[in-house]
């Protein structure tokens, strides 16, 4: 298995987990991870909140570390990667108010390239209008916007993953082992015992 280059779209108070574990978790098995953010450069940073679900009618907030990006917005170009991921939090309900984020998307998708998004990263593949007639795992909260875009909101227990064609999403952090597992057979990394 070759390794692979892959893009994480992430901004401002992305959810801590789902920006820091698969960051790490991908480069541990050999893949080339840039994290990158509209109008920032690498060695800047992006601040990280840290969701939780401590039995409120909605999940907590709380303050995450500042995640160093090592890539620069600018130079990103879709032909350039094999795949993307998009982590939750509170980014992409802004990142997807950025046109050429929505482009990369889109272009990712077109290529049908590879896609892993969590919790409210499908708020992006929503806005980019990549979801209509296909399965989408979200944060509940984002269904409405996966049904909107024409796409079928799948309910799943936040530790569960959900795998159509070239995307790959999870309600939430908790899902990450299989989130993570059904990404990596998307890439054709085999890891054996």
């Amino acid at each position: 298995m070759a390794a692979k280059k892959i893009l994480m779209l992430v901004g401002d108070y992305v959810e801590d987990y789902e920006v820091m574990v698969p960051f790490q978790a991908l480069q541990m098995v050999g893949h080339t991870v840039h994290a990158a953010c509209p109008d920032k450069k690498a060695g800047e940073f992006v601040r990280t909140a840290i969701h939780d679900f401590e039995g409120d009618q909605t999940y907590s907030e709380k303050p995450g570390h500042n995640f160093v990006l090592n890539c620069d917005f600018a130079t990103v170009k879709a032909e350039d990667y094999d795949a993307l991921v998009v982590p939750g939090g509170r980014s992409p309900e802004y990142l997807r108010l950025n046109d050429r984020v929505l482009e990369l998307v889109k272009a990712f998708d077109k290529a049908n390239k590879p896609i892993a998004a969590v919790c409210h990263g499908p708020q992006l593949l929503a806005a980019a209008g990549i979801l209509k007639d296909r399965e989408c795992a979200a944060y509940p909260a984002c269904g409405p916007d996966v049904s909107l875009a024409g796409g079928q909101y799948v309910e799943l227990d936040v530790s569960k993953a959900h795998t159509q064609g070239n995307l790959v999403t999870s309600p939430a952090w908790p899902g990450h082992p299989e989130w993570l597992a059904q990404f990596l057979r998307l890439l054709g990394t085999t890891i054996t015992h």
